[in-house]
């Protein structure tokens, strides 16, 4: 049997020539793909890429249940997809992540999708009652909850898949290990959001380590930057100029708007990490494209105002003495043991 590897320090960071490519849509991807009999979670599953991923996996015979913060919001995006379940949690509220795990977990069904997608983006800073920084709670440690608790049902699967999407964002910021709530630094809203996906991807090579055994493998991706979702709302105008993505006038740059993805090429990596065959004897790498990632090194060029730029993984991203750190501590945060085994 071959032997199976981990990403740890981003020793399968290497593109696999998928054969996709930035310009790769959803109806590209899952072509080929047969998942009748298959549950998948998709978390804010409602809106952007979230929802063109569950419309995607639908189409390919999959029974989706969306947990969703906003129901009636949920209800409305969802209106004639078929074989779509929604049910409310809050990634916020450790209490109803807990009572959307034991409904799940009581109907005894495997799992064998369970795609975090869900997060929010550039927000004021916000703690929660148990004073945890927003942007790490909603985008990471209330998914390493959920999944934590979901083991059972992916374990049951014979072969699961969990899906962390991440971002170019990662690259901003490391993880603070010494202050991850900015409780005595000062609060800078891009960092905080790099951190957390900096957290996606450290939550994806560990999970895969300890979960492959078990036939539990795990992924992370950049969707790209994409036209059409509304993951940038509680961003002010000046931070898009900052970034040479807007005018003087608060207006996209044109040249800019073109480059950008649609919402079914934002969500195809998605849905590649979830279902590609390609992916079956390889985990915990960080994907872009419809491809997995190359390590950035320093080598790469990056400019906001051409998308296609934004890439790679930063080793910080893929380090394993992060990975295994943040795995701890991420336990002792949710209060949740994750007992992979």
């Amino acid at each position: 049997m071959e032997q199976v590897k981990d990403n740890y320090n981003g020793a399968l960071q290497k593109p696999l020539n998928s054969g996709f490519g930035a310009q790769s849509t959803t109806a590209d991807v899952i072509k080929g793909i047969d998942l009748s009999g298959k549950t998948a979670i998709v978390t804010g599953g409602y809106a952007g890429i979230g929802l063109e991923t569950v419309k995607t996996l639908v189409s390919a015979g999959a029974k989706v249940i969306v947990p969703a913060r906003d129901y009636n919001k949920a209800a409305k995006n969802l209106e004639g997809v078929p074989n779509v379940t929604i049910k409310v949690m809050d990634l916020m509220d450790p209490a109803s992540v807990d009572s959307f795990a034991v409904d799940f977990l009581k109907t005894a069904a495997p799992l064998h999708l369970l795609i975090n997608n869900a997060g929010i983006m550039w927000v004021p800073l916000q703690h929660d009652a148990k004073g945890y920084e927003s942007q790490l709670v909603t985008n990471h440690l209330g998914h390493f909850q959920l999944t934590a608790l979901l083991w059972p049902a992916l374990k049951k699967a014979n072969g699961a898949r969990v899906i962390n999407v991440s971002s170019y964002g990662h690259q901003i910021s490391p993880f603070d290990f010494d202050d991850p709530n900015f409780l005595r630094r000062d609060y800078e809203t891009l960092t905080a959001y790099g951190q957390s996906k900096t957290a996606n991807n450290l939550f994806t090579v560990e999970l895969d380590h300890r979960g492959k055994d078990f036939g539990v493998r795990s992924y992370s991706l950049h969707p790209g930057s994409v036209n059409g979702t509304d993951l940038g709302r509680a961003a002010s105008v000046e931070l898009f100029q900052q970034m040479g993505m807007f005018d003087a006038d608060g207006n996209i740059f044109p040249e800019v708007a073109a480059r950008l993805k649609t919402v079914e090429q934002g969500a195809a990596t998605s849905v590649w990490c979830a279902t590609s065959p390609q992916l079956d004897n390889i985990g915990g790498v960080y994907c872009e494209n419809a491809d997995v990632a190359d390590l950035d090194l320093g080598d790469i060029e990056h400019k906001y105002d051409e998308p296609l730029t934004l890439r790679g993984v930063k080793p910080y991203s893929v380090d394993a003495e992060s990975a295994q750190k943040l795995w701890v501590l991420s336990e002792e945060m949710t209060g949740v043991k994750f007992a992979a085994n």
